[in-house]
C-alpha cells in the first residue's frame, strides 16, 4: 500500500489551524537556536544537516517558559513507533542502523528532539509521532493516530509518554494545565535504577575500551604503572569536567606543543588545579592531589607530539566524547569503581598485597545505606572509605529524601548544601584511592568537604562528627577481620545504625575480642549471607553483612534475622579481557530481591517472597553473647529424622546392588 504521509501531515496541520496553534513547516524559520541545532546535528541517515521535522511548534506559557515541539509524520500501517525492550529504538540492528528513526514517526521525532537537547540551550522538548494509512472515497484520512512524549534533562532524556495526548492541550487556554502535567512526568524509582544500570554498563564498557587501548599501546603500557593509569584517568577527567566560571576544556585547547613549560601535560595540571579550586577544595587537598598527578603528566613521552599529537590529547579526545557526557548527567554513577574494576582486570592494584582494596558494588552500598535507615537528617561516616561508594549511595538517598519531603525551594537548596558539606565524613589511608574518593564526591555535586586522607585510627579521634549511620567494608587483614574499625566507630556513636560488609567468619569465632565487645554496647539486628561470587574474581572470601543498632547492648533473648542471600538475582562471570561485555547481569529479579532483603531488615512487609522462613532462606533466632555465632549456617537446622522417602531410596539402592552382584555371579539369588 502506498504511503499517505502527505495526507497525514495535512490532516494534523488542519487540526492545529482549527485550534489556532501556531506551527512551522519543514523549512520555515522558527528561531536561531532551534534552526541551528537541527542544522548542526547528524541527520536521520547519519549524515550532517538536513534535519527537517514535518511540523514544529514552540510552546510558551505565561511565565515565558518555552518548549520546542518536534512532530514527525508517517503514512503506512504500523509505522507510528518502534519499541525495543519497551523503549523507543534509535539505533537498529542489521545493515541499516538508522532504519528505526527513518521509518517510524515517534522514533524520528525523538531523533529531532535529541538534536534540540544536544545542540541548543533548551532543556526540555516534546516529541510527537503522527501516522495513518487509510483514506475514504473523498481522500480523507480515516485512521489517524498520534502519540506524544516529554523528553527532558531532568529525566536524563528518558522519554515519558503523555498519556491520552490531544492537540487541544497545547492551546493557549489549556497551556498552563498542560505544563503542570508535564511537571508530574518524572522517572519512577524502578526506571531510575534501570537507567543507572544501563548507563553504568555503557560507562564501564567505555572505560574498558580506553584501558584496552592503553594496554595495547606499547608506549603507554610501558610508561604507566597501575597507579599512573589511575592518576592519568583522573587528571584528564578533572581537567575536562564543566566548572562554573571556567570554559570547558576542548580538544583544540591541547595544542601538543613540544615545549617543557607549555605542553599538554602542563595544561592538564593547570586545569585540574583550577577545577579543584573552583570546587572549594582546601589548599592542602589541592596540593596533595596535584602532587600525585604531576609526575605522570610531566612524563615527556606523554606530552611530546607524535605525528603532530600527544598521547595526552589523543586519549583526552576519547574521554571527552565517551566518558564526560555520562559523568555530567544528573545520575550518580559508580564511576570510580568502574575505573578500579577495569584496572583490576589486568593487574592487582598496587598497595593491595593483602587483597584489601576491593570496591563494594553500588547495589550493595545502596542496600546497606537503606537498612541503616539513611535519610535527609542522617550523619554518615565511613572510616575505610575506599573510593567513597558508601558515601555516594548515602548522599543519593539523603538528597532524594530531602526532595520528597521539603517543598520550599530555598529550604531544599540549603538542606542539600548542608548534606554535602556537613553530613558526610570519609577517611581513606591510600592516597591513590583517596583521589578517586574526592573525584567521586565532587561528581555528586561537591560533597568532598569532609573527605580525609589519613589513618582512621588517628583521624577518628580528631573529628567530633555526630554520626548516626556507619557504613564499612574494612580491610579483612586488620584485627578481627576488620571488626576493629567497627568497634572504634560504634563506640563513638550515641545512636543510629551501623552495617559492615565483612569476611563472614569474623562472626563465627574469628573476630578476635571485637565481636564480643561489640555486643556489649550494640545489638546485632540482622546477618545477611552474601553471594560467594560477590566480588567476581577480585576476591574469593565469603562475606556477610552484619547490621547493628548502636548504643543498645545485645540481650540474650534478642531475636536476630538471618538471611541466606546467596542467590541475589545477579549472574557474574570472571572475565579478564576488557573488550568483553560487563560481567554482571540481572537474570532473576535482582532489584526486587534487594528490595525484599531491605524490607526484612527494616521490619517491613516485603512485596515479594524470595526469602522466607517457609523456604528456609530466613531464620529468626537468638545468639550467644560471646559473639561467635553470627552466621546464617550456624543457625540452620538440619533435620536428620528419616522419612518414608529415605526408606524407599535405601531399599531401592540395596535391591539395585543385589541385582548387580547376582548378574556378575558374585553371589547366588538365594543368598
Amino acid at each position: 500500500m502506498a504511503s499517505v504521509e502527505e495526507k497525514v501531515e495535512e490532516f494534523y496541520k488542519s487540526k492545529l489551524d482549527e485550534l489556532s496553534i501556531r506551527h512551522y513547516a519543514k523549512t520555515e524559520k522558527i528561531n536561531d537556536s532551534i534552526d541551528d541545532a537541527l542544522k548542526n546535528a547528524d541527520s536521520k541517515s547519519g549524515n550532517k544537516g538536513n534535519n527537517y521535522p514535518d511540523i514544529r511548534l514552540l510552546l510558551e506559557n505565561k511565565h515565558r517558559r518555552n518548549i520546542p515541539v518536534m512532530i514527525e509524520a508517517k503514512g503506512s500501517k504500523g509505522k507510528l513507533e518502534k519499541l525495543k525492550d519497551g523503549e523507543i529504538e534509535l539505533v537498529s540492528s542489521g545493515s541499516n542502523p538508522n532504519s528505526a528513526v527513518m521509518n517510524y514517526a515517534v522514533n524520528g521525532a525523538l531523533h529531532y528532539g535529541n538534536a534540540i537537547l544536544n545542540e541548543s540551550t533548551y532543556k526540555e522538548v516534546i516529541i510527537i509521532g503522527i501516522n495513518g494509512s487509510a483514506l475514504d472515497e473523498n481522500g480523507d484520512l480515516t485512521d489517524a493516530e498520534i502519540k506524544a512524549y516529554y523528553v527532558s534533562e531532568k529525566n536524563n532524556r528518558v522519554p515519558k509518554e503523555i498519556k491520552d495526548f490531544d492537540l487541544v492541550q497545547m492551546t493557549d487556554k489549556n497551556i498552563d494545565d498542560f505544563y503542570a502535567l508535564l511537571d508530574t512526568l518524572n522517572l519512577t524509582d524502578a526506571e531510575l535504577e534501570k537507567l543507572k544500570r544501563n548507563k553504568e554498563e555503557i560507562l564501564e564498557k567505555n572505560i574498558k575500551d580506553i584501558h584496552q587501548r592503553i594496554y595495547d599501546d606499547n608506549d603507554m603500557k610501558n610508561l604507566l604503572s597501575t597507579n599512573d593509569k589511575l592518576y592519568f584517568f583522573c587528571g584528564l577527567i578533572m581537567a575536562g569536567l564543566s566548572t562554573e566560571g571556567v570554559k570547558p576544556l576542548n580538544v583544540d585547547d591541547l595544542p601538543s606543543n613540544n615545549d617543557e613549560e607549555d605542553n599538554d601535560g602542563q595544561t592538564i595540571l593547570k586545569r585540574t588545579r583550577s577545577f579543584l579550586n573552583k570546587k572549594h577544595c582546601s589548599k592542602s587537598k589541592v596540593d596533595m592531589i596535584v602532587g600525585y598527578l604531576k609526575p605522570v603528566f610531566e612524563k615527556p613521552n606523554l606530552w611530546k607530539p607524535k605525528n603532530g599529537e600527544s598521547i595526552i590529547k589523543s586519549v583526552y579526545k576519547q574521554i571527552k566524547s565517551e566518558i564526560l557526557p555520562l559523568l555530567e548527567s544528573n545520575l550518580h554513577l559508580d564511576f570510580t569503581g568502574k575505573i578500579l574494576n577495569s584496572l583490576n582486570d589486568w593487574v592487582t592494584i598496587e598497595n593491595d598485597k593483602l587483597n584489601d582494596v576491593v570496591l563494594t558494588p553500588r547495589f550493595v552500598t545502596n542496600l546497606m545505606a537503606r537498612i541503616t535507615r539513611t535519610d535527609k537528617d542522617s550523619f554518615v561516616w565511613d572510616t575505610c572509605m575506599g573510593s567513597s561508594g558508601f558515601l555516594v549511595s548515602s548522599m543519593d538517598l539523603m538528597i532524594t529524601d530531602a526532595k520528597s519531603t521539603i517543598k520550599d525551594a530555598d529550604e531544599l537548596d540549603t538542606k542539600i548544601k548542608h548534606i554535602k558539606e556537613q553530613q558526610l565524613l570519609g577517611i581513606e589511608i591510600l592516597g591513590n584511592i583517596y583521589i578517586l574518593a574526592v573525584l567521586n564526591m565532587i561528581l555528586m555535586g561537591d560533597g568532598s568537604s569532609q573527605i580525609i586522607c589519613g589513618d582512621s585510627h588517628n583521624e577518628i579521634k580528631k573529628h567530633n562528627f555526630p554520626a548516626n549511620v556507619f557504613l564499612l567494608n574494612p580491610p579483612y587483614s586488620a584485627p578481627g577481620k576488620g571488626l576493629v574499625f567497627v568497634d572504634e566507630a560504634l563506640s563513638r556513636m550515641e545512636k543510629g545504625y551501623g552495617a559492615v560488609l565483612i569476611q563472614e567468619n569474623a562472626g563465627s569465632g574469628q573476630g578476635d575480642v571485637y565481636s564480643k565487645r561489640l555486643l556489649q554496647k550494640n545489638t546485632l539486628v540482622a546477618s545477611i549471607h552474601m553471594p560467594a561470587d560477590l566480588f567476581s574474581g577480585k576476591s574469593s572470601v565469603q562475606t556477610a553483612i552484619y547490621l547493628f543498632q548502636v548504643n543498645r547492648p545485645h540481650e540474650e533473648d534478642d531475636v536476630v534475622t538471618f538471611i541466606d542471600f546467596g542467590e541475589d538475582g545477579y549472574s557474574r562471570q570472571n572475565r579478564k579481557k576488557s573488550t568483553q561485555e560487563v560481567n554482571l547481569r540481572n537474570t532473576d529479579h535482582a532489584l526486587e530481591r534487594y528490595d525484599e532483603v531491605a524490607a526484612l531488615c527494616l521490619g517491613k512487609k516485603p512485596k515479594t517472597n524470595y526469602y522466607t522462613e517457609a523456604n528456609e532462606k530466613v531464620i529468626k533466632d537468638t545468639i550467644s553473647l560471646e559473639g561467635n555465632d553470627w552466621t546464617f549456617n550456624q543457625h540452620k537446622i538440619i533435620d536428620t529424622t528419616p522419612t518414608e522417602e529415605d526408606f524407599k531410596k535405601t531399599v531401592a539402592d540395596y535391591l539395585a546392588w543385589k541385582v548387580a552382584t547376582i548378574l556378575k555371579g558374585q553371589v547366588s539369588a538365594d543368598e
